[in-house]
């Protein structure tokens, strides 16, 4: 049995029990209402996270992305149509597509510019897309650049699910969530933070409030980038 075969034979599982069918639903649900909301918000012409101030790294990014003018307008129509795809069981599948490589650019950014507004959810959510790709992959294999298929076909609903809760697979999600979160809060030595005073309450009794002082003030009153104020921050230890 080849790696395909082994994988389709999990796959056909799957989507027989009722846990991991309520699961994709509620990927569904958690990411359109996501991306309809911030979509919403670049329609109507509005700043994303406009209390984010420009001096920030992020900041500074939406509001010179503020200014595209159509194009801003644009990201906007792609996230609500993605978030609608997402809602019809029918149209899931292709609202996957659209969505995964919109928030795979807004993870690697707030990666690249450490932005707490975004630091955690924003894996988390490309992680559900991905479950929601694999989920629907008897409609997306015959993209992927296999030499042969399966008879498999697209799948129906089933009469009846399996409701045997799988363990395995719900702790391997809780764990993932709690890295998540604990990569954010302990994975970086300085983070810039929302604020001059968030960003300074993190080097509180460290013994670096002074380094860590200045290094708040390069990002939130000098508007320095962050690669210039780490690269301070490290030479000043």
């Amino acid at each position: 049995m080849n790696a395909v075969s082994t994988f389709e034979k999990y796959f056909l599982s799957a989507r027989q029990n009722r846990w991991y069918w309520l699961f994709s639903v509620f990927c569904r649900v958690v990411l359109a209402f996501a991306f309809f909301a911030a979509g919403m918000v670049k329609i109507v012409g509005e700043r994303f996270a406009s209390g984010l101030s420009e001096l920030h790294p992020m900041g500074a990014y939406l509001e010179a992305l503020h200014h595209t003018g159509y194009y801003y307008t644009f990201i906007g129509i792609a996230q609500v149509a993605a978030a609608m795809l997402l809602l019809i069981p029918r149209t899931a599948a292709l609202g996957a597509l659209l969505y995964f490589p919109i928030i795979v650019n807004i993870w690697l950014l707030s990666y690249a510019v450490r932005f707490e507004g975004s630091y955690v959810t924003s894996p988390l959510m490309v992680l559900a897309n991905l479950y929601l790709l694999v989920w629907n992959y008897d409609r997306l294999r015959y993209l992927l650049p296999l030499k042969e298929f399966s008879e498999m076909g697209i799948l129906q609903k089933p009469a009846k699910y399996n409701t045997k809760f799988p363990l395995l697979f719900f702790a391997f999600l809780f764990f993932t969530v709690v890295a998540a979160v604990a990569f954010a809060e302990f994975g970086h030595e300085v983070m810039p933070r929302n604020s001059l005073k968030d960003c300074k309450t993190q080097f509180a009794d460290t013994g670096q409030e002074a380094i860590g002082f200045r290094f708040c003030e390069c990002i939130h009153v000098e508007g320095q980038s962050l690669d210039d104020c780490l690269e301070e921050f490290e030479r000043s230890k």
